[in-house]
Parts: structure tokens; C-alpha cells; sequence
């Protein structure tokens, strides 16, 4: 079944993610001191390196949290490997002082449940939607509800048609 935001395609080259990424760190810098990142898996794990190098964190976490199961609609998420309690308890056992990181907040869910685990962390991603935006605190681009961003590792190089069916070659 075609996923109705993939008629709105946002596609971003590594170049773009990788601007877009530094910018969220330049934001970052600004915000407070950072001991720590966790970034949600999979999608978290390149913006949350390049924060780390700009920012100089060198402690990194994962949460890995599956909704997306087969690339087209989100499912039931489900927690495969929590956060690392030592990480939780670095200052006030809620996360103050950690950046959670993902590359898009979509509808929020993934980050509910990662806000009950870490609940004074300060959470940012790249993208954000309107229905997701309100559930992090710092986001570089926001795109429509009805977008699908199609991010550079999920792409590979091929034709792309004229979104005008009148063109012709």
C-alpha cells in the first residue's frame, strides 16, 4: 500500500543533511552544557555524530525504537534496547545535561517514550512535523504532515521523472 505522504517528497542529499546537522549542533551550543547524547536508532545515529564532533561530546548512547516496519506506514513502536542507566543517572537521574537526537520527529510517538525515560533531556532532530514539533525543544526544518523526507541513506542514484506528466522528453 503507497503511503500518501510519499506524493510529497522531500529528498535530501548528504550534503544537506550534513548542513542541516551542523546547523542543529550550532543551535545546540548555545543551549547548555551537554555530558551527554542518545540518539534514537536508526535515524538519530548520523545527526548524533556530527553533533558529537562539533560539540565535543564524546559519550553516546543509543535507544533503538522500531515504528517504521516496512518503510510505508508506522506501526506499533517497540522498545528493542533501552537506555543505558548510567547514562539516565549522569546528574539528576532524569537526563539533565543529555541531548536525545533523532533525524525527524513525525508524530511524536518515539518521542514519548523516550521523553518518559528521560524526562529533564533536551531533544532535538533535523526535521520536524507539525503533528511531532511540539514534542522536542530544538528543530532546524520543518516540513508538512504530508511529506515523506527521503533521506540519503535510503536513496541510491537513478532517474528521477518531471513531476509534470505534460513534459516530454
Amino acid at each position: 500500500m503507497e503511503n500518501p505522504a510519499q506524493n510529497k517528497a522531500f529528498p535530501v542529499s548528504w550534503d544537506m543533511f550534513h548542513r542541516d546537522s551542523r546547523a542543529l549542533a550550532w543551535r545546540l551550543s548555545s543551549e547548555g552544557q551537554w555530558r551527554a547524547i542518545v540518539c534514537i536508532t536508526r535515524g538519530g545515529l548520523v545527526p548524533a555524530g556530527i553533533v558529537a564532533r562539533e560539540l565535543g561530546i564524546r559519550t553516546i548512547e543509543t535507544v533503538c525504537i522500531a515504528s517504521y516496519h516496512d518503510y510505508d506506514n508506522q506501526g506499533e513502536l517497540k522498545v528493542i534496547k533501552p537506555i543505558d542507566p548510567k547514562v539516565i543517572d549522569l546528574e539528576s537521574g532524569e537526563g539533565s545535561g543529555v541531548l536525545v537526537i533523532d533525524d525527524l520527529v513525525d508524530t511524536g510517538k518515539t518521542m514519548m517514550i523516550v521523553r518518559e525515560m528521560l524526562p529533564k533531556a533536551h531533544f532535538a532532530t533535523v526535521y520536524a512535523k507539525p503533528q511531532g514539533a511540539p514534542m522536542v525543544d530544538t528543530f532546524i526544518t520543518e516540513v508538512s504532515q504530508d511529506t515523506w523526507i527521503y533521506f540519503p541513506w535510503d536513496m541510491g542514484w537513478q532517474f528521477q521523472p518531471p513531476l509534470s506528466k505534460d513534459t516530454a522528453g
